[in-house]
């Protein structure tokens, strides 16, 4: 019967008996089927005996190989995907058993083959796996069916050469052998009668891994598994949501902290990690080529944006910190902070009580200190980092272009078309079908779901994007009002709280209501946000898009329309609403006749707008980060805790890549969003705070590593998809761009007090030697206390008859008290001119800009004519060849066919 080492093995691992026999059959229904002929019609022994043995032997085998195997109990065929399953007692039970019946057994018509673990040898005890590997003939055929580009011939084209500036930049790149870690290659669509035409030195390693489980996936996502309800049903994806598998995952290349063993290949996991997921290599570029091998073109090219994005960041990082810097340096000497410290000056004016009854009188230099931190971002130097961004942005997106269409070149995706994974029609639209319509362009049947069953769910998805946009704006007025009861309390409080005094100085009522508010604001922000996006992906599936891409731009439209209300109505607000129409003491304007409309500081709303911004965009990016470690990694840590019951078993490659995280579909759909809605902060708002560039840049700096470790060692591999670019992304991206400049403008002119500034120092000020000298008592306008109405006037009297508020009025002894005065129109007349012109500065300039800038880099398209030349000529070479062969070497008819088709390559080439 065998080694008596063999039967103890097996006796420990609880497999004598019958279970051996069970275990044994079920493996042996696992074999290929020219393995299987083999162990039955082996005839030097008897057959029985022969097959027991050879079947504990794979069992030994198995017991002991490496646990970071990638391969069947064989050692020979590698794992290229994974279906995992628990066999519950639950009434559906039979049911999903016979689907995963009928699917495997599918499978195995496509000419996949199968690999079946026993749920007694999971770490868990109940968890069955399924392993699946596409041998060469399924490979050669659906890399046809897809166009998947494999190479032909090694490139003669040399990488770009080292500038003199790539020396100074030595130190942040990598090693060649891990930024280019394969040569270039002249590729051509793969066609399983041309395989001569390709290099295939070894056909296990020929289609890289992610070529590999795409393919597979391709092939889950369109097998049947049965008719329910007069319906043909298929797809892997219908069969994980119905939890007939639990998941269905690629593997990866081994263990991340330790390269792979023989005969495993190279493991890029763990060079990935090494050279790409590390805090310690922030400075360090990104192995971008790996990445694409490894993950895919469509995570390829969100890396190589974010990337690109950051170093962009770089320099209005600098520009902001300079601007910062100058605020910094002339906050001491600025006219405006000083007239308003100064106790004969800011010390004599009274003002006008905030709110009604509860708030008392109060002296302007009680805002010395917020009058400084104002003038840090609210200087000379404001306009010039506005027009500044304005220029920065276009050079972003045009640049992008450019680095877009090279990444296409090296990628080889210049001819890629997204018409395979995004294009193709989802399951679950095909499920929902019930009518069939020709295709005019393919001639085929499709299935077709007319216009009439999907406007209700239009109309309901309408709704409730336009229902939840009205609850942003609610709470939004919420905490308006919120800021507007509270006021009073904190004004009342501060006021009679003696111990309070020394706080008084740099935390006045103001400001502690603007921090208290925009901290509830933020709250609210990501409590409505979570709510949100589970019900917008479920709407979208309910609107039964026909194809992936019309998912992904139906549920873009949606959560972005969302977000941007959610994260920016409260900066809109008080950017162009806030203290633009409170009216003037004795006819406020109030909020549901009940509250008094806020007012801002002396000095303007910018520094609350600044406030409220720090708040909102470094929360976001903290609470991000902090989000995206530590939900991966305590999940994981859980479900391992839970799984690892029998430690003394095997735990397999693929028990703990199952034990991890999935990155789902939506994933970087996400991760897209986070950087687009931070985008906006970095532009929308940008002139009322110069450092949020330099915030964005350290983020993105550490967002960079944080995505790389989680995908590399708390996520699951992702199926590998091609993507050409960033998609709907850059639309929206371009529509910021152009309204960041209007947004701008509109702050610099009416949040910001640098036009009101401008007009008194040219055509107000009287003094020649300081000519900003008095600008603050001309900004305030002047109120006689008996005109206060009764019932808002404070009830204590006072010595002094008048006080002032910020606006340009009348006195009263004039005979047009309290209307507006003649600075007031020129002031206003100054913000709009303000606004037409550097509108029309920065957009003239950025057209000169996209118009100068070539979309495609010349070196580029050189590139890619020299390589279909080549291309070209490398199939001409291999047909003539060809047809030589058949031909033979003194037949006419080979003359004829070579002058064709060297006709053609002319041709070819002529066009080009």
């Amino acid at each position: 019967m065998g080694d008596p080492n063999l039967l103890e093995v097996l006796a420990e691992e609880g497999k004598i008996a019958h279970k051996d026999i069970d275990y044994s059959f079920q493996m042996s229904e696992s074999l290929s089927s020219r393995e299987t002929s083999f162990l039955i019609n082996e005839e030097t022994m008897p057959a029985k005996r022969y097959n027991l043995f050879l079947r504990r032997r794979l069992m030994f085998q198995r017991n002991q190989q490496s646990k970071d195997s990638i391969f069947f109990r064989d050692g020979i065929r590698q794992i290229d995907f994974v279906l995992s399953y628990v066999d519950d007692i639950k009434k559906d039970s039979e049911l999903k058993a016979e689907r995963r019946k009928e699917f495997e057994k599918n499978l195995r018509k496509t000419g996949l083959e199968l690999e079946i673990e026993d749920k007694r040898d999971s770490e868990d005890g109940r968890t069955y796996f399924v392993k699946i590997h596409a041998p060469w003939e399924v490979l050669v055929t659906y890399a046809e069916v897809l166009g998947i580009k494999m190479p032909i011939k090694e490139s003669d084209i040399p990488r770009p050469k080292h500038t003199p500036i790539s020396y100074v930049l030595g130190p942040v790149r990598l090693p060649q052998n891990v930024k280019y870690p394969h040569p270039e290659y002249f590729t051509a669509q793969f066609s399983r009668h041309r395989q001569e035409l390709f290099l295939i030195e070894d056909q296990a390693t020929f289609f890289p891994s992610s070529s590999r489980n795409r393919i597979v996936y391709y092939i889950l996502s369109r097998c049947p598994f049965g008719i329910e309800d007069g319906k043909k049903r298929f797809g892997i994806e219908r069969l994980l949501t119905s939890n007939t598998y639990s998941s269905a995952y690629p593997l990866h290349d081994g263990q991340y902290w330790k390269p792979s063993e023989p005969p495993n290949p190279a493991n890029e996991r763990y060079i990935l990690r090494k050279n790409w997921a590390r805090f310690s290599y922030f400075y360090k570029e990104q192995p971008l080529d790996l990445i694409k091998n490894y993950y895919g073109e469509k995570i390829g090219i969100y890396f190589v944006f974010l990337g690109y994005y950051t170093e962009m960041l770089f320099f209005a990082a600098i520009v902001g910190l300079a601007c910062f810097i100058y605020g910094l340096l002339s906050m001491e000497h600025n006219a405006c902070s000083m007239e308003i410290c100064d106790p004969e000056i800011g010390g004599q004016m009274i003002m006008c009580p905030l709110c009604d009854q509860v708030c008392d009188y109060w002296r302007l230099n009680s805002t010395c200190l917020a009058s400084k931190f104002s003038h840090l971002f609210d200087n000379e130097s404001t306009v010039f980092f506005a027009i500044f961004m304005g220029i920065w942005v276009t050079l972003f997106l045009e640049f992008w272009k450019q680095r877009q269409a090279r990444l296409e070149y090296e990628w080889d995706l210049v001819d890629f078309e997204e018409e395979q994974q995004q294009l193709q029609l989802r399951p679950e639209f095909e499920a929902m079908c019930k009518h069939r319509k020709l295709n005019a362009v393919t001639k085929e049947m499709e299935p077709y779901m007319p216009l009439y069953t999907r406007i209700p769910w239009y109309c309901f998805s309408g709704a409730t994007v336009t229902l939840w946009m009205s609850l942003v704006v609610t709470s939004m007025v919420a905490v308006i009002v919120y800021r507007l009861s509270v006021f009073a309390t904190f004004a009342s409080f501060m006021e009679s709280d003696a111990s309070l005094k020394q706080v008084k100085s740099f935390l006045t009522p103001q400001i502690a209501t603007s921090l208290t508010g925009s901290c509830l604001n933020f709250i609210v922000i990501l409590i409505l946000n979570f709510f949100y996006e589970r019900i917008s992906a479920w709407i979208t599936k309910m609107e039964i898009p026909r194809t992936y891409q019309e998912y992904e731009s139906s549920l873009t439209l949606k959560m972005f329309l969302f977000q941007f209300v959610n994260f920016y109505s409260a900066c809109f607000y008080v950017a162009f609403f806030k203290g633009k129409f409170v009216g003037y003491p004795g006819e406020y304007t109030y909020l549901f006749n009940e509250w008094r409309g806020e007012e801002c500081d002396p000095g303007g709303c910018l520094i609350e707008l600044t406030t409220q911004l720090t708040i909102i965009m470094t929360g976001k990016q903290i609470f991000g980060n902090v989000k995206e470690a530590i939900y991966p990694l305590a999940l994981n840590w859980w479900r391992r805790r839970k799984a690892r019951t029998n430690s003394e078993k095997l735990y397999s490659r693929w028990e703990q890549d199952h034990d991890l995280e999935s990155f789902g579909p939506l994933g970087l759909f996400y991760e897209y969003l986070e950087t687009v809605i931070q985008f906006g902060f970095v532009t929308l708002f940008v002139a009322s705070f110069p450092l949020a560039p330099l915030l964005a840049l350290i983020n993105n700096i550490v967002e960079i590593r944080v995505d790389a470790w989680k995908l590399t060692t708390q996520y699951r591999r992702t199926v590998a998809s091609k993507a050409h670019s960033i998609g709907v992304w850059q639309d929206i991206l371009y529509g910021m761009a152009v309204l960041s400049v209007a947004t701008n403008a509109f702050i610099v002119a009416f949040t910001s007090d640098i036009i009101p500034r401008l007009v008194y120092y040219y055509a107000y000020s009287t003094n020649a030697t300081q000519p900003m000298r008095g600008y603050v008592n001309n900004s305030l306008s002047v109120f006689l206390i008996a005109d206060f109405p009764n019932h808002t006037a404070p009830s204590e009297t006072r010595d002094f008859i008048t006080c002032r508020y910020r606006d340009y009025r009348h006195p009263p002894d004039d005979e047009n008290k309290y209307f507006h005065n003649m600075q007031f129109w020129h002031v206003l007349a100054a913000k709009m001119t303000f606004i037409i012109v550097m509108e029309h500065v920065v957009f003239l300039v950025k057209f000169l800009l996209a118009w100068m800038i070539p979309d495609v880099p010349k070196d580029v398209v050189e590139r890619i004519k020299r390589e279909k030349l080549m291309t070209i000529k490398i199939l001409h070479d291999f047909e003539l060849n060809k047809l030589k062969e058949n031909l033979g070497i003194n037949s006419d008819e080979l003359a004829k066919h070579v002058m064709i088709e060297e006709n053609k390559a002319q041709l070819a080439k002529s066009t080009i």
